[in-house]
């Protein structure tokens, strides 16, 4: 329990970026936070699996590494399974278990890097899914007292890649476990091309889904493990439906998508790609070459490398369609 100074933060992110942090805290047992809480240094920055993370090549304060453990079935009624999972369980993980255990639901929430805790945060989604649609509620640790306080959907304020846990509450609550409510009545979510092209001639099961998302990220996706990255770097932005026709007017190709608040999302990798980004390197960094909406570490970056990055799309894609860029990473 005992804080290491001058810790190394680069293998504990997916981007790899230099990095140190004051004091590190593994963090395994939601008993130790009283204690931990009167002795660690401020501030306090809690830590998943780093993987929308971009850390400052020096950290102040403590970082809290969360590693608690454990998943189980709560309970099922009629309708759905309740499943219920520690915060320091590894999110893909996490989802193949559920699979196996015969509950689908989270199947196109396949191979999302990160921790089950740190999904409701950043209300994780893709190919027609996000954490929202199957949340129930959750439990935090309030960072200022240790007070434990349980969350359902209306009080984490969900939006698109959003919570208030990024806005109002950012810094003041450690998520300690997160209840799922996967329905029995099972249908699958197959609107994105990708996947429907992937599966043609075959039975579609939960698992089939699963394995489709799975091979339809590798195909797109880096693999952290072979060059750093935080997954997709910026969201997709949001317009109103006359900037949307507009910007479709003079760019036929433009990718839109109608949402149910009236509002249009845009492709921000094709943005970025038309702006001339994709696979283009600026010093150590670059958007990778395969996805242009992923910002990627070669080697030896710093957060002001990363950020000298992200400015220069913003700009550029500002300059070419009007639309501003919002990076999805957290900034330490």
């Amino acid at each position: 329990m005992l804080p290491i100074p001058a810790c190394d933060l680069a293998p504990l992110h997916t981007l790899g970026l230099r990095a140190q942090a004051n004091h590190l805290v593994h963090f395994s047992d939601a008993q130790q936070l009283e204690a931990l809480l009167r002795e660690a240094e401020r501030p306090l920055h809690v830590l998943g699996g780093g993987s929308n993370l971009v850390p400052s090549e020096q950290v102040d304060g403590t970082v809290l590494k969360v590693e608690l453990l454990g998943r189980t079935l709560l309970g099922e009624d009629a309708d759905a399974y309740y499943v219920a999972a520690a915060a320091g369980e590894n999110w893909h993980d996490f989802v193949q278990w559920t699979l196996a255990q015969g509950w689908p639901g989270l199947e196109n929430l396949s191979l999302i890097p990160g921790t089950v805790g740190a999904a409701p945060i950043q209300n994780i989604g893709a190919y027609g899914l996000e954490l929202k649609d199957r949340f129930h509620g959750l439990a935090a640790l309030s960072l200022e007292d240790g007070a434990t306080c349980i969350f359902t959907a209306e009080h984490c304020e969900f939006g698109y890649r959003d919570s208030i846990f990024k806005r109002e509450q950012a810094g003041r609550w450690l998520i300690t476990e997160v209840l799922f409510r996967l329905p029995k009545a099972w249908q699958p979510l197959l609107d994105y091309g990708d996947l429907r092209a992937r599966l043609e001639g075959q039975e579609i099961t939960a698992q089939a889904v699963a394995e489709a998302v799975m091979a339809t990220r590798r195909s797109k996706l880096p693999d952290p493990a072979e060059i750093g990255n935080a997954g997709s770097f910026f969201h997709n932005p949001l317009v109103t439906t006359e900037q949307a026709d507009a910007l479709k007017a003079l760019h036929p190709g433009l990718p839109c998508y109608p949402q149910a608040d009236g509002r249009v999302k845009l492709a921000a990798g094709w943005l970025i790609e038309q702006a001339g980004w994709k696979g283009r390197q600026l010093g150590p960094v670059g958007m990778y070459a395969k996805q242009a909406l992923v910002l990627v570490n070669h080697g030896g970056a710093s957060a002001a490398d990363v950020a000298a990055l992200m400015r220069a799309v913003q700009d550029d894609v500002y300059q070419r369609f009007g639309v501003r860029l919002n990076p999805e990473p957290v900034w330490w």
